[in-house]
């Protein structure tokens, strides 16, 4: 028989690690409020049922809010309207920056000295003056002494000078913009408000929280040259380490975070090993932030946030201070200057030792900032990142079909297709060969594997062999996903036997494509 059956698009439970018909349980951690020391709670969620929902339920925590005004609820709307009218005021007053200098006061000190001494030196004289010696001044056409006209005149020029200080101060930038998207509310850009409702949200929609949060950002980016960043050769190179790959189901774009290359002592040195380099290791992770928030559509209705996946397989202990300096260092300025844009983080391959990190890292974090937090054991990473992240787009090395620098197969391939395999149970796939001397390509994965697997081609002519194309075998849970190809002399169909011996269904996931050769 041939198996058609797509993939329907999964949908997300805030936090939840498994899937609903699982028997197992995972581990979801919720960081207590309550809780002093800022460690996180972990409670075991259990699971009904088998392996390999075709949905999962989503939650209204999971689901990002909207950024259209209707869509508001009118506390929202009302902190919104309210800190874009104190964001005008700050603009336009020319506060909404620190001052570089204290000109005017340095201008107007030496005019306090200067008087100062001029009425000692007044006092001093009219003690010692006789009133035989007295001169009289000499009186201009105006009625004014010569005398009162020069400190009238120095007078003038000094308030003229602090004027002069004080226009200098007050230019005011109406230009004034971050990521691309114009601050100034009366500008009416469909961007402000969503830039706005970032830092609304990340405050809670205290409106001068969010405003002094908004500030301080600015202050930093001004003072750390972030605008520059994107144009910025940093001498490290951590591309290894970090990087942009693919998009979720949702659109979102993926950052990967690989820990487990600073295992190498000779890139971990080159990230860590003194102040300066650390320096330089936290102007790459903002760069490569940047470089995301590009990709983003920074409207009401575009994708305005990242999917984050931290690999923390063979990561340094954190025992390692200077890994722990940097990473809380970047975590916290992360969080302060990228308010929303991380939609999810999905640590997987999570070893044990880590939760005790966190619970450092936790008195960093904003709640809303752990809420979106999932941590996932080795076993599950797969199964956690497909209700994520298309298959075509989770890599090779996850249990996804995305390999690097691969052109086999495109959007244009059709979509993933998905096959359930009961407990105790076998099921085929059958990849049609009817044309003679074409190349059938596929890929096909078992999560979680610990199944029998073989493929075959079974001629249309009877009185024909079955070629083996690859022997029956059992596959172990950690197996990647598995390409091969096969040319036909005849017509006939591939066939992809999966026989699960176990008391869990299965779920496999397959695409294929037929390539014609030109010289039949």
């Amino acid at each position: 028989m041939t198996v058609e059956v797509k993939v329907e698009e999964t949908k997300v439970a805030e936090g939840v690690v498994v899937p609903q018909e699982e028997p197992e349980k995972d581990v979801v951690v919720e960081e207590s409020k309550n809780d002093v020391k800022g460690a996180a709670e972990v409670k075991e969620v259990d699971a009904a049922g088998d392996v390999g929902p075709k949905t999962v339920q989503k939650s209204s925590s999971y689901k990002e809010e909207s950024n259209f005004l209707s869509d508001l609820k009118e506390f929202e709307r009302k902190a919104l309207s309210e800190l874009k009218l104190k964001l005008e005021e700050a603009i336009l007053g020319n506060s909404l920056f620190k001052k570089e200098g204290a000109k005017k006061k340095e201008v107007e000190k030496p005019l306090e000295e200067e008087k100062e001494k001029e009425k000692e030196t007044k006092e001093g004289k009219e003690s010692g003056e006789q009133e035989g010696e007295k001169k009289e001044d000499v009186i201009s056409p105006e009625g004014v002494s010569e005398k009162e006209k020069t400190v009238q005149e120095r007078e003038e020029e000094e308030k003229t000078e602090v004027v002069i200080e004080g226009e200098k101060s007050e230019e005011i930038d109406r230009d004034v913009s971050i990521w691309g998207v114009p601050l100034l509310p009366s500008k009416g850009s469909e961007g402000t408000d969503v830039v706005l409702l970032k830092f609304l949200r990340a405050r809670d929609f205290k409106v001068n929280d969010a405003l002094e949060m908004l500030k301080k950002t600015l202050q930093w980016r001004k003072e750390s040259n972030i605008d520059s960043l994107l144009d910025e050769e940093i001498g490290v190179d951590l591309s290894s380490a970090f990087y942009m790959n693919g998009v979720d189901r949702k659109g979102h774009p993926v950052c990967y975070n690989i820990y487990g290359v600073f295992e190498n002592e000779e890139l971990y040195s080159k990230a860590f090993g003194d102040e300066e380099k650390r320096k330089q290791f936290l102007r790459w992770r903002f760069q490569l932030m940047e470089k995301g928030i590009q990709k983003l559509d920074l409207r009401p209705d575009g994708i305005s946030s990242l999917l984050q996946i931290s690999d923390l397989k063979n990561s340094p202990s954190p025992s390692k201070k200077e890994l722990r300096t940097a990473m809380s260092k970047a975590v916290t300025l992360l969080q302060d200057n990228y308010p929303e844009f991380v939609a999810k983080n999905i640590f997987i391959n999570v070893p044990f030792w880590y939760y005790a990190f966190n619970a450092l890292l936790s008195p960093f974090l904003a709640q809303r900032t752990k809420s979106k937090f999932v941590f996932v054991r080795p076993a599950k990473t797969t199964e956690t990142l497909l209700k994520y992240v298309p298959a075509e787009e989770v890599p090779v090395q996850y249990g996804g079909f995305k390999r690097e620098s691969d052109f086999e197969f495109s959007s244009k391939d059709g979509e993933v297709s998905e096959l359930v395999i009961k407990a105790g149970s076998t099921e085929t796939i059958e990849i049609p060969a009817a044309e003679v001397g074409a190349t059938l390509l596929w890929d096909l994965t078992v999560v979680g594997w610990e199944v029998h697997y073989k493929e075959e081609f079974v001629p249309s002519d009877e009185a024909s062999y079955t070629i083996i194309i690859q022997k029956g075998k059992k596959m172990s849970s950690n197996e990647e996903p598995t390409r091969n190809t096969f040319r036909n002399n005849e017509p006939g169909k591939v066939v992809l036997t999966i026989q699960n011996s176990s008391s869990k269904k299965k779920r496999a996931l397959y695409r294929y494509k037929t390539k014609k050769n030109a010289s039949y």
